[in-house]
């Protein structure tokens, strides 16, 4: 697909946000129109999806994305999420979008107490997003993991009802990295248009920046779906 007529898809770049480049790169080579974004922005500049990406958005100061959850563009950012914009956060955008109250939860400081960098195994638990659906059910996929604040924790109740209502999208397996509760290294909204994840399938969308291209599921499933409601 010619990335010049493909959807066209915003990534946000924040003060310290660290893989907003590779994000861009990974739409492009996907087949949509890459639209980079900045945390002042007052529009999303016409976009039909966003991207919140990996970093350390105002150096992690409060607490991982407490702060960047006020940036002007978050205004844009929530109120198209809750119009069905389709918006990922990976790592730090993940963050975000839970300090935002657009996903349950939170993310804290990972078990081991250290940073964890590596390929990580996922299973896929839903198809059922705007962001998996070119994924099969139960997939087993690898990812780049590298965060240090990568624990997911609810309550109970919470996590009763995203298992519930088939809200958790992927699953750690073969050893979970960080204490997540349940294994959870991603979950979605209830509409399935937000969706958030620890992994980064930015960095595998080709054999330059990773061992598998595991994460262009994630990018073809927004463009594909962007593509059929035109």
């Amino acid at each position: 697909m010619d990335p010049s007529v493909g959807p066209r898809i915003g990534v946000v770049t924040f003060p310290g946000s660290l893989d907003d480049q590779d994000a861009l790169r990974a739409i492009r080579l996907c087949g949509g129109q890459p639209v980079p974004l900045w945390h002042g922005d007052d529009t999303l500049d016409d976009v039909r999806a966003v991207i919140l990406p990996g970093g350390f958005s105002y150096g992690d100061y409060l607490r991982c994305g407490a702060i960047s959850r006020f940036a002007p563009v978050m205004t844009e950012v929530i109120k198209a999420a809750h119009d069905g914009m389709p918006v990922l956060g990976i790592c730090n955008g993940f963050q975000i979008l839970c300090e935002a109250h657009l996903l349950p939860g939170a993310l804290i400081r990972n078990d081991v107490r250290v940073f964890v960098c590596k390929d990580q195994d996922l299973r896929v638990e839903s198809v059922d997003t705007t962001w998996t659906s070119d994924f099969t059910q139960g997939q087993g996929i690898t990812l780049v993991l590298k965060s240090g604040e990568g624990g997911y924790v609810a309550d109970e109740e919470t996590l009763r009802r995203l298992e519930g209502e088939g809200q958790v999208i992927f699953r750690y397996v073969n050893g979970n990295p960080n204490g997540s509760f349940n294994d959870i290294a991603g979950i979605c909204n209830e509409r399935g248009n937000v969706v958030g994840l620890m992994p980064h399938p930015e960095h595998n969308v080709d054999s330059l920046t990773g061992p598998t291209q595991d994460g262009r599921a994630i990018f073809s499933s927004v463009i594909n779906f962007l593509a059929a409601r035109v």
